[in-house]
């Protein structure tokens, strides 16, 4: 009767151990090169900065054969990773879709860029050199101000700077 219930135990192991899912170990080439490349575009939830392929997390794990599941199964890597999104949320993929969502994640770097070069730009403008004489507003000015002032001496540099 004990070598039953070994048998009997070795039987749910084995029974075990082939419902795992598919692994990447059982698929044709070009399965193989989708299920690559596929996990190497989906983020590992856990790690966070790792994909699915080089996360060790037992999440990364599942997803890797939940991938292998679904690209034996014969879906596409747009229903797989739609699933994913489904499932996860956008944030599953490394490189998310254009939508209102990220509008700003995609086009944020360009608005700052245009920013910056508004600022760069402006800044560039006030530096410009100006005219050692003024401008003619500012000669006007001086002109009335020297006028008023009864100092000769004053008068007559402002003169001389005129004749230059």
């Amino acid at each position: 009767m004990p070598r039953f219930w070994l048998y009997l135990l070795g039987l749910c192991v084995l029974a075990a151990l082939s419902a795992s899912g598919a692994t990447a170990r059982d698929m044709s080439d070009a399965q193989l090169l989708r299920y690559h490349n596929l996990t190497a575009q989906l983020r590992c939830l856990i790690c966070q900065n790792r994909s699915i392929a080089e996360s060790d997390a037992p999440l990364a794990a599942d997803l890797r054969a939940l991938v292998a599941t679904q690209i034996k199964a014969g879906r596409s890597d747009r229903e797989i990773k739609q699933y994913l999104v489904d499932r996860y949320g956008a944030w599953v993929l490394y490189d998310p879709p254009f939508n209102y969502a990220t509008w700003l994640l995609w086009l944020g770097p360009f608005v700052l860029l245009l920013i910056a070069l508004a600022i760069a730009l402006n800044m560039l403008r006030k530096r410009r050199p100006r005219s050692p004489h003024g401008r003619p507003l500012d000669r006007a000015r001086l002109a009335a101000v020297l006028d008023e002032n009864p100092d000769e001496r004053t008068r007559q540099a402002a003169r001389d700077r005129d004749a230059q």
